[in-house]
């Protein structure tokens, strides 16, 4: 509990220290406003369009959450599968790393083509950003867990799909929700693009429309959503995790005396 203040108070200095130098070399003309506002009017930006930020907000987050649901998901599942099938993983493994090469503005308006402009695209594409590390941390722990174990559950006569559940599934979860943590560092990035694709709301969209009105402290504001969210929601997921799989944090005891 004692270093709790220093884990608080020292980013908070560090992040109040970060403005003030941004609000006086904004304020220095070294920089036309319309392309770097001080804090200050990004801060009248989300006090006076607090409404409309927080409408396109709402579509946003739905937009993030349901999107980073479904890449832990399938992602989670694509693993297991990857793991339990060694020619699958073997052709399939190069794609998916391949997949993560396709710039989004390439796939984003075939998308739109296929499924419209409603949510689905968009949410296809903050999956497919998603999905690549939830796969990769659940893989790796999948096939990291120890063999004893395995050979200890095989000499209790354990089918495979029970060593899959006692031995193998507890040490995945852990590794899934990490995954969903880098992926949700993403996850706003392919909403923005996702929005820009095609859409008539979301943070992606207002700040599509921002830049050109000039606006380009809404603008900002809108980016300082985006990131207190990916914060909100990573946050969340760390909670999650300590409640979910609780065998993950534990500590090991030291020798006694």
């Amino acid at each position: 509990m004692r270093d709790v203040p220093v884990r608080v108070v020292a980013p908070a200095l560090l992040v109040l220290a970060l403005l003030a130098i941004w609000q006086l070399y904004a304020r220095s003309g070294a920089v036309d406003a319309f392309i770097l506002p001080a804090p200050t009017d990004i801060a009248d930006a989300l006090w006076h369009d607090r409404a409309l930020l927080w409408d396109n907000l709402l579509v946003t987050a739905q937009e993030v959450g349901l999107g980073v649901l479904a890449a832990l998901v399938l992602g989670f599942g694509l693993a297991v599968a990857l793991h339990f099938s060694a020619v699958l993983r073997r052709g399939t493994y190069p794609l998916l790393v391949a997949s993560q090469a396709v710039p989004i503005v390439i796939v984003a308006p075939l998308l739109v083509v296929w499924f419209g402009f409603g949510i689905v695209p968009k949410l296809a594409i903050i999956a497919l950003v998603c999905f690549f590390p939830v796969v990769v941390t659940t893989l790796d722990a999948l096939g990291n867990v120890d063999p004893d174990q395995i050979k200890l559950l095989r000499t209790l006569d354990a089918s495979r799909w029970q060593a899959f559940r006692y031995a193998e599934l507890p040490a995945a979860l852990p590794a899934a929700l990490s995954g969903a943590k880098i992926a949700v560092a993403v996850a706003v990035i392919g909403a923005v693009f996702a929005e820009y694709a095609g859409s008539s709301s979301g943070l992606g969209h207002l700040m599509l429309q921002a830049i050109p009105q000039l606006e380009t402290p809404r603008a900002y504001a809108a980016v300082v959503l985006l990131a207190a969210f990916a914060v909100a929601l990573f946050s969340a997921l760390a909670l999650a995790e300590r409640r979910l799989v609780p065998w993950a944090h534990r500590r090991p005891e030291g020798p006694r005396a």
